[in-house]
């Protein structure tokens, strides 16, 4: 590949899609042009023929979807003239935002609820230098006290209520379309703070399937940041399916849950921020919010692990959780494109995928060939 072609980035990959211009100062770690891998033996298992494909998000820079939303975010900061960043976290955000503000040589400030968050994501927030402030509460008090606080210090916001993060985020979309030739009939999300589910849609409904360009319209919730306005929607658009954890299913029990609990740690939220945009999507996609229990979301984390070779953090089975139980009743059809978006690596919890498999997979033995001959032996 010419060095011209290097992959530099998604601002550049579609800088005439998002809200920069030729002299914005781009703040970027490579990320996006994540994988659409096909899943083989699932469907096989499930006995359902169906084109089934994780996006795997988990393997952008900081190992999370966060990354495509904060590279614009942190861009449009420093743009701005912004030293300083603040987020209420689970853990991802606050990964992605101390990233980026390290990039950037910039301050980030991270909320994090104590003790409600995976080792993997605390390590990372720690290395890349944040100032991090453990609280004594929820991600949704983290929330709003970052609100709070941002109206009169000097430090800009950069989770999911900051309109840049899912301009970055809606070019998942945009490389899917681009991979397939097509949008797919369903798209399976997780969904927390509701973000990404809200960034996708946008990305479909900017994205023309038929033209092969971003369609010139402007959607009902991106506030005026889409970079074009006006004009028909042009070709197909997937139905949107959302998947919470039980224990953090505001969308299932009609209102904010006031003490979220789950394993699947970066959906651990009780009042998405990004609520009424979801809901809209959910609306006119034609498509619905589910839940799903913990036990299920980590038995879909080791089916896809295991027969796939995909290892995504527990949050992100959700959505492929989510769509075997569609497929296997066929809410999902046969015969249909399903993506399901990872958005996670599963390294970001270790103490969670270590505990599933405390009991299988290793033995100790002497340091001898026979003996591990005898061990290969019991297995075969």
């Amino acid at each position: 590949m010419a060095f011209r072609d290097r992959y530099t980035g998604l601002i550049n990959r579609y800088r005439d899609h998002l809200p920069v211009n030729d002299d914005t100062p781009l703040i970027s770690l490579g990320e996006g042009n994540t994988p659409l891998i096909r899943l083989k033996n699932i469907p096989r298992a499930l006995g359902r023929d169906v084109d089934l494909y994780v996006k795997f998000e988990g393997l952008n820079p900081t190992g999370s979807f966060k990354d495509r939303g904060m590279t614009m975010a942190v861009t449009r900061a420093v743009d701005e003239g912004s030293k300083a960043i603040i987020c209420a976290s689970t853990g991802n955000t606050s990964a992605s935002a101390a990233a980026y503000a390290a990039r950037a040589g910039i301050t980030a400030f991270v909320l994090i609820p104590e003790g409600k968050i995976a080792m993997g994501k605390l390590a990372q927030a720690m290395m890349y230098g944040a100032t991090i402030m453990q609280i004594r509460g929820n991600f949704d008090a983290g929330m709003q006290l970052v609100k709070e606080v941002a109206e009169d210090a000097p430090v800009t916001i950069v989770n999911s209520v900051n309109p840049f993060r899912l301009q970055g985020q809606k070019t998942a979309a945009f490389e899917i379309i681009e991979e397939l030739g097509r949008a797919p009939d369903y798209h399976c999300l997780p969904v927390g703070n509701a973000g990404n589910i809200t960034a996708h849609w946008i990305g479909y409904c900017e994205y023309s399937r038929t033209k092969g360009e971003v369609v010139t319209r402007a959607c009902s919730f991106c506030d005026g940041h889409c970079r074009y306005a006006g004009g028909p929607v042009v070709g197909d658009r997937p139905v949107m399916l959302g998947y919470q954890a039980s224990g953090s299913a505001p969308f299932l029990r009609g209102g904010p849950v006031e003490d979220p609990d789950t394993v699947a740690t970066a959906i651990r939220i009780g009042n998405p921020q990004s609520w009424q945009q979801a809901w809209h999507v959910k609306e006119e996609s034609g498509g619905r919010f589910d839940e799903l229990s913990d036990a299920e979301i980590l038995h879909a984390q080791k089916m896809l692990t295991e027969h796939e070779g995909v290892f995504c953090e527990p949050a992100s089975a959700a959505s492929i959780g989510g769509a075997m139980r569609d497929i296997r009743n066929g809410t999902i059809p046969e015969g249909s494109t399903v993506v399901c978006t990872l958005t996670g690596n599963g390294l970001k919890d270790p103490d969670t995928a270590i505990d599933q498999c405390k009991d299988s997979g290793m033995v100790t033995i002497d340091a001898d060939r026979a003996a591990v001959n005898d061990a290969i032996r019991n297995y075969l």
